[in-house]
């Protein structure tokens, strides 16, 4: 069993609707124990059975079968998601206006120039490692980047969270 906090991408938007109790029952019924949720947009924390990619792919198949759509399930260790927060190369204006986007993969640097040639206006963006860093000079809701053109460049599907979550999550975790 390995600490993992698990994140699932736009879930509870639109027409994705999948109630934390569900999510925690599916886990639970995958085989992790200690689960845990925190707030309705895909957060999950839990001790997961074999590897963690393992893990994500059998919950992604499961909500799909279950639930009727499919959403990319990422995962990192709680030492991970603390790097990453630790590593936001940004000056932090309003935590809700910075996030970290965790990334199913690593984008190639020839994807990253590709993402580099979007006007960003104030907004801010950088890829470490298989973490995009955002800080949106206005908040997420009234951005001046198109960060689905940016995503669809990078060509690795991800999970953005605020850095109030990222921490929240860091703390339920430890």
């Amino acid at each position: 069993m390995s600490s993992q906090i698990v994140l699932l991408r736009a879930v509870n938007v639109g027409g994705a609707q999948l109630p934390m109790a569900d999510l925690r029952a599916i886990a639970g019924e995958l085989g992790a124990t200690d689960v845990s949720t925190y707030i309705a947009s895909g957060n999950l924390i839990a001790d997961v059975p074999g590897l963690p990619e393992t893990f994500n792919r059998a919950l992604e198949k499961t909500i799909q079968e279950r639930f009727g759509f499919f959403r990319e399930v990422i995962s990192r260790t709680p030492a991970e998601v603390a790097a990453a927060l630790e590593a936001h190369p940004f000056e932090v204006l309003e935590p809700k206006y910075s996030y970290v986007t965790f990334l199913a993969g690593e984008p190639t640097a020839e994807a990253i120039a590709k993402a580099e040639t979007y006007e960003t206006g104030d907004d801010r963006w950088q890829v470490i490692g298989t973490e995009m860093h955002i800080r949106y000079a206005n908040g997420a809701g009234r951005p001046e980047m198109k960060g689905d053109s940016i995503g669809r460049a990078l060509g690795v599907p991800g999970t953005a969270r605020n850095l109030n979550t990222v921490r929240k999550l860091i703390d339920l975790a430890g």
